[in-house]
């Protein structure tokens, strides 16, 4: 009865989700194409051979599936993939990393018959689904249809566990028809479980697995070069009101590195022109990366609002600052960073990654601040201190060493 209440609301939301499309493609145009994929309509069938779907919603799940799907690739070559996205940007990102190598599509949002049309036509023999993504219809549908359904680098932080209990009449018959669920780390497992989840274990995190790409690490050292001996701070996946933190506590300026360069990558690519417009209100002297233009000598911000070059600014950075961590967004991946040496600074919030954050601060790989002042000071104090940042970047990259191998033991569990 839940299930079906849960439905009803869905089917008086539809005026809502198809404005909301709108209105985001009003950034991204992209949101307007496809639109029957998200409703379970596909044009062409795939071909006989057997299928392995994995869902990642977007960018940051894209990345942490990228181990696991070349895995599958070289342990399945008779089967085709398909990787299904819930937002344009995991889309671009599918195609950046996979090329035509895989099926890229969108998940339908999950109406019983779209979910239905979705499952008859590509007939997955297993689905994977990455992280936090419970959606009861689909659930049910690949049980009905015995399809085997995971919850693979699973993952869900306090507040996701709280907004479930209060569902928990619809949220536990859900996750007892899952296959099995591959957790993060012990807490995610024991919030699995006590939310009603009967076959949970602890794999690890596939974003150790992830190999940063020859192409951006190169790129990357391009940038190094271009920037000179300049001392180089990295905001990277600021989210909304923490570039206008960094500007009032003149992390742009790094008073003992006055020869420093801030490098600023908003989370979301809608933002740019929106941050942009900021830096010029503040009298910021910035440049655009897109630009693809000389850095001038006194340039403060360097915006980075290139798509898919992460890596590429992890690898020109002295210092990464992990965003939508000083602001309660939950934080964001800090690992790639650890992965290429570099010293880690993250905020108060980071709930979204509790486990890697607390781990990599364990490991002397990161420090916490707890302000946008308290950020400026640190990163000053690095900036200035070589022998400081050495020796974080030794632990970053031993802390990414040693928490490596989810992808593998989960490919050895997988029965399909």
């Amino acid at each position: 009865m839940s299930r079906i209440a849960y439905s009803l609301l869905l089917y008086l939301a539809l005026p809502y989700v198809l404005l909301r499309l709108w209105w985001r493609s009003r950034r991204q145009p992209e949101y307007l194409q496809h639109i029957g994929e998200r409703f379970g309509f596909y044009s062409d069938k795939p071909d006989a051979s057997p299928l392995i779907w994995l869902h990642a919603v977007s960018v940051g799940e894209t990345r942490a599936a990228d181990p696991l799907i070349r895995a599958l690739c070289d342990k399945y070559p008779d089967h085709r993939i398909l990787l299904t996205h819930m937002t344009p940007t995991g889309r671009e990102a599918g195609v950046a990393l996979f090329g035509d190598s895989i099926l890229r599509m969108y998940l339908p949002y999950d109406y019983p018959g779209a979910v239905r049309r979705f499952l008859a036509h590509f007939r997955p023999r297993i689905g994977l689904l990455m992280e936090t993504e419970i959606w009861p219809n689909l659930v049910h549908a690949c049980k009905s249809r015995g399809v085997p359904l995971h919850l693979v680098n699973a993952r869900l932080s306090e507040k996701s566990f709280a907004n479930y209990q209060r569902m928990r009449a619809l949220t536990a018959p859900t996750l007892r028809d899952l296959t099995a669920i591959a957790a993060q780390t012990a807490a995610d497992a024991q919030r699995f479980t006590a939310l009603g989840a009967p076959n949970v274990s602890v794999f690890g995190n596939l974003k150790f697995d992830v190999e940063p790409p020859a192409a951006q690490i190169a790129e990357g050292a391009r940038l190094r070069t271009s920037l000179g001996a300049r001392a180089v701070l990295l905001a990277a996946s600021t989210r909304d009101g923490e570039e206008l933190l960094f500007i009032n506590n003149n992390l742009h300026l790094t008073p003992e590195a006055p020869n420093g360069l801030l490098i600023l990558v908003p989370r979301h690519p809608q933002r740019f022109n929106d941050v942009a417009l900021m830096l010029e209100q503040h009298g910021v002297r910035y440049q655009r990366r897109s630009d693809n233009t000389a850095l001038r000598a006194d340039t403060q911000v360097l915006l980075g609002d290139s798509m898919g070059e992460l890596f590429a600014y992890y690898a020109a950075c002295d210092v990464a600052f992990i965003g939508g961590s000083l602001l309660p967004f939950g934080g964001q991946n800090l690992i790639e960073a650890c992965a290429l040496g570099k010293p880690v600074l993250v905020g108060p919030h980071t709930y979204n990654f509790a486990d890697a954050a607390e781990s990599a601060i364990a490991a002397g790989a990161a420090l916490r601040v707890m302000d946008a002042a308290d950020l400026a000071r640190k990163a000053s104090a690095l900036l200035t201190h070589p022998a400081l940042m050495q020796r974080m970047g030794e632990a970053a990259l031993q802390f990414s060493k040693t928490h490596r191998g989810a992808a593998q033991k989960l490919l050895e569990t997988l029965r399909f």
